[in-house]
């Protein structure tokens, strides 16, 4: 149990969320919620927070207009030396509230209708077999499933749906694993430069050349008048791959874990395609590929319970802590595929629900369905630990080891 108590501080006393944090959040979040909705925390060794763990108070402020978004100002309540994930993608509507908000994702949207999603379909299954052929070749055999099969989907997708040239894709592939890593925060800023240099020669090419990705629809999309500014353009590209990239691949990968975890589930899946959408909202709630939303920040005194918090204070809700949460969810410790009432909140909720849910649905689906029908043999690597990723945004593990058999 990592929640250690580090003296009271306005009217609450703060707990720090370590390593074993990153490990097991459930043991922490469990503890969090029997002792109430929100609680003042320690995050990176260094910054303050409030973090709200329940399902009903997640859901209210996830609404809630008192709590803002405003990038540059949720920034300034950080330490400077701290690295946020605003800091990676830059102008996006992930980071401005309403009117801007609302603006850039009209903007958006008109980008990411359901048609438009739909027909990514026979690409990401041509990608899923491809890498599936790849992993054929091992077997039977041990296999990281992260690093050849649950990573580079969602990077190959991505760059299917900005449409990345094909001989600047390996390229672009490569920089975006290094922009993902915090930790590292030289390289990501190298890398981040590099890939802005890369997005801003493709950008250029399809002004003078129109195609229909949808990189080329946002670079010349035109409501009324209204278009993406460069810096917004951009903003919005860094968002889509960080957070079409992270969700996906912790989707997957979280989710054939939990499967391995529960064999009667896996083989009801197996025997039960039909399963499949309802196996993905449940991987979704019992390990979201989010750990907690985006910070936020008090415009004004926000009451949560017994607790007030004051203006100015960042907060942060646990998606993954209130998708746990039993006062909303039935055993919600267990893996179900046959849970039906199952409104998670692992995409958000209100304005900012993820618009790329659609999209990480289907990827995930066909993951799983392809992965499934192409061996019929698959288990966890036992004497392998697995870990995750010291993140208190991502829900995400660093590798995942399987032995894999019966190619079909």
């Amino acid at each position: 149990m990592s929640v250690q108590p580090i003296g009271d501080q306005l009217g609450q006393t703060p707990f720090i969320l370590g390593e074993s944090f990153y490990q097991d959040p459930h043991a922490v979040y469990a503890e969090l919620r029997r002792r109430g909705a929100v609680h003042r925390v320690r995050i990176w060794g260094e910054v303050d927070v409030w973090m709200v763990t329940s399902y009903a108070e997640a859901r209210r402020l996830l609404t809630d207009p008192r709590l803002k978004k405003h990038g540059p100002t949720a920034s300034s309540l950080f330490p400077p030396s701290t690295t946020t994930i605003g800091s990676v993608v830059g102008d996006n509507m992930l980071f401005r509230d309403p009117p801007d908000h609302t603006r850039l994702r009209r903007l958006v949207t008109a980008a990411f209708t359901a048609h438009a999603v739909r027909a990514l379909r026979p690409a990401i299954e041509g990608v899923a077999d491809d890498l599936l052929d790849a992993l054929s070749r091992q077997v039977p055999g041990r296999v990281d499933l992260m690093q050849s099969f649950a990573q580079p989907l969602p990077l190959r997708v991505i760059s299917e749906l900005l449409g990345v040239p094909e001989e600047s894709r390996e390229r672009f592939c490569s920089l975006m694993l290094p922009i993902l890593d915090t930790s590292a925060p030289d390289e990501m800023y190298r890398a981040q430069q590099e890939l802005t240099l890369l997005l801003q020669s493709i950008v250029a090419a399809k002004r003078t050349e129109p195609v229909r990705d949808m990189l080329g629809h946002l670079v010349n999309l035109r409501d009324d008048g209204d278009r993406l500014t460069e810096e917004e353009l951009l903003g919005t590209v860094f968002l889509l791959i960080v957070a079409g990239y992270e969700t996906t691949v912790n989707l997957i990968a979280n989710g054939v874990l939990a499967l391995l975890r529960n064999p009667t589930q896996l083989a009801a899946v197996r025997a039960d395609r039909s399963l499949i959408p309802s196996a993905i909202e449940e991987m979704l709630r019992f390990d979201s590929p989010l750990n907690t939303a985006t910070a936020r920040f008090t415009a004004e005194p926000v009451r949560v319970g017994d607790i007030e918090i004051p203006s100015r204070e960042l907060v942060i809700i646990a998606l993954l802590g209130a998708n746990h949460d039993d006062a909303q969810f039935d055993q919600p410790d267990s893996f179900d595929v046959f849970r039906t009432d199952n409104r998670h909140l692992a995409f958000g909720h209100g304005i900012h629900h993820c618009l790329g849910a659609p999209l990480a649905r289907m990827e995930g689906e066909i993951a799983l369905n392809a992965l499934l029908s192409r061996f019929s043999h698959i288990a966890l690597a036992a004497d392998e630990p697995l870990t995750y990723r010291p993140s208190t945004l991502m829900r995400g593990l660093v590798s995942l080891p399987v032995d894999i058999g019966d190619h079909r």
